[in-house]
């Protein structure tokens, strides 16, 4: 069964409702316990990076994490916020993240983007993956995933990159190691490649 967990940050109802469209059992964890049912994690998020940890490590939900991702190697997928507390640290706060990519959250040079207003990245963007993989069957490059941030995931490896997208330059917008996934965009706002996406993930396996 799927976890969405619920720490007071994302979209969770509607992450929810597309996995009931498609049939697939999902609940909201929002304690340690909660995750010992889980088969895979949802870690969803939205606003800034420090209030995400603070509220991770309040509910001891960091440790469990940590256990079901690192020690187990179960699957994990992130989304925005959720994707940037996967990194080391982040230029929007001060507290360490849960460090799974040798990776930084950086802000977007403004300097290099020509539209107004340059902040934040709002919208349908394509997107470039750099290799094939499951959890991108089916999806559609050219119309791409819906964003809305202003920080970006800086993976310093570049075999963790599993997906490019441009604005003002390119920058990394999802990542990979093994069990875990990050996704800067939001698949719960872009209408059917959210949905096959999600899709792929439920039917993922590492075997």
């Amino acid at each position: 069964m799927i976890a969405i967990v619920d720490y007071g940050s994302g979209n969770i109802q509607a992450i929810q409702n597309i996995f009931t469209k498609l049939k697939i059992e999902t609940f909201f964890a929002s304690t340690p316990e909660d995750l010992k049912r889980a088969d895979k994690i949802i870690l969803p998020g939205v606003g800034a990076f420090d209030e995400a940890m603070t509220q991770l490590e309040k509910s001891g939900m960091r440790a469990a994490l940590d256990h079901f991702a690192m020690v187990e190697k179960k699957p994990v997928l992130g989304i925005c916020v959720g994707l940037q507390v996967m990194a080391k640290s982040s230029d929007e706060g001060e507290l360490p993240g849960l460090g799974w990519f040798d990776a930084s959250v950086k802000k977007f040079d403004e300097s290099k983007i020509d539209f107004k207003p340059k902040l934040p990245h709002m919208g349908w963007n394509e997107i470039e993956p750099t290799e094939s993989h499951p959890l991108l069957n089916d999806i559609d490059c050219e119309k791409g995933f819906y964003f809305i941030h202003s920080y970006y995931f800086d993976a310093h490896d570049p075999k963790d990159v599993l997906i490019k997208a441009h604005y003002g330059d390119d920058f990394c917008c999802a990542v990979r190691k093994d069990n875990i996934f990050g996704f800067q965009f939001h698949p719960e706002k872009s209408h059917s490649n959210g949905i096959n996406l999600f899709k792929n993930f439920a039917e993922f396996s590492l075997c």
